[in-house]
């Protein structure tokens, strides 16, 4: 898979960041989700190529990229941290304005980088998602029976932590596989590259810590956003699956439209996965809108 791309590792304060480069044209950044890694694009990613610089990378704790540890602040984990990362392998690949299509974790990672980098973020796209606060505030039974693994994660150390490597393989099915389209939506190739990054020393802490910072430090920088009336300048298109969660349980484009200026969006007929589950969906959508 993505053989036609160049591989990349950065240094950023001690934590490298791994993640593939190719095509031509404009640059586009893709963020991917949990318990993922920048694989989930391989379906989407060489199309997106023929016209644009695509640039994947794997949040920290994630894929190949760094396991840092962390404290009980959970800054190092804060999606304010993760967007200073895409930042640093934008900047080391010549690119200081770009555009992004973001999924899951890698959209809130975006969120915060549009956010706090307005003059770097064109325009974004972002699947599957309501703002994290947003979530939070309005969590329903049917949300948190759905989304268990985001109260489970952010329990204290080391419970999760423990359980999670106990059997990685089998929490990363777990989450994945109990959603719409059960695991038969991913690639043997791909499934089979989460599961071995879910082994990797670290990562059961590092995705655990992830989750507690947007729980924690993650609510308190889009709190001071809503109080000061910050909201994205940038457009801002939004997709989410019919059959999946954050479509039943929240008004996603509603919502956004709190958060930014200019926002679109719509459901799509599938599930959580939209990228895996229906590329040819996404890819009319991505080259419609990151070409207007």
């Amino acid at each position: 898979m993505l053989q036609n791309f160049s591989t990349f590792n950065i240094d950023r304060i001690g934590v490298r960041l791994h993640g593939r480069v190719g095509g031509q044209g404009a640059p586009l950044l893709l963020l991917h989700g949990h318990p993922q890694s920048h694989v989930m694009w391989h379906l989407a990613a060489p199309q997106l190529a023929e016209k644009f610089t695509v640039v994947m990378m794997d949040l920290r704790g994630y894929g190949d990229s760094g396991r840092p540890k962390s404290d009980a602040s959970h800054a190092t984990y804060s999606k304010r941290e993760m967007a200073l990362d895409a930042i640093a392998v934008m900047k080391h690949h010549g690119f200081g304005r770009f555009q992004v299509l973001a999924h899951d974790r890698g959209a809130r990672v975006a969120h915060r980088l549009a956010a706090d980098h307005p003059d770097a973020v064109d325009r974004l796209m972002l699947l599957d998602i309501a703002p994290t606060l947003s979530m939070y505030e309005n969590t329903s039974q049917a949300f948190a029976t759905a989304y268990w693994h985001w109260f489970f994660l952010i329990q204290p150390p080391q419970l999760p932590e423990a359980l999670i490597e106990s059997d990685p393989v089998r929490y990363v099915r777990c989450v994945m596989g109990k959603r719409h389209a059960g695991l038969a939506a991913f690639a043997p190739e791909a499934l089979a590259e989460y599961e071995r990054c879910a082994r990797i020393a670290g990562t059961a802490h590092s995705v655990c810590e992830d989750y507690r910072a947007s729980s924690t430090i993650d609510l308190d920088h889009d709190r001071a956003d809503v109080a000061s009336g910050q909201k994205l300048p940038q457009p801002v298109r939004v997709l989410w699956g019919e059959h999946g969660t954050v479509g039943q349980c929240f008004d996603a484009l509603a919502l956004w439209q709190e958060r930014a200026h200019q926002v679109t969006g719509r459901a799509v007929p599938f599930g959580h996965y939209i990228a895996e589950e229906a590329p040819a969906v996404l890819l009319d959508e991505a080259f419609q809108f990151f070409q207007e």
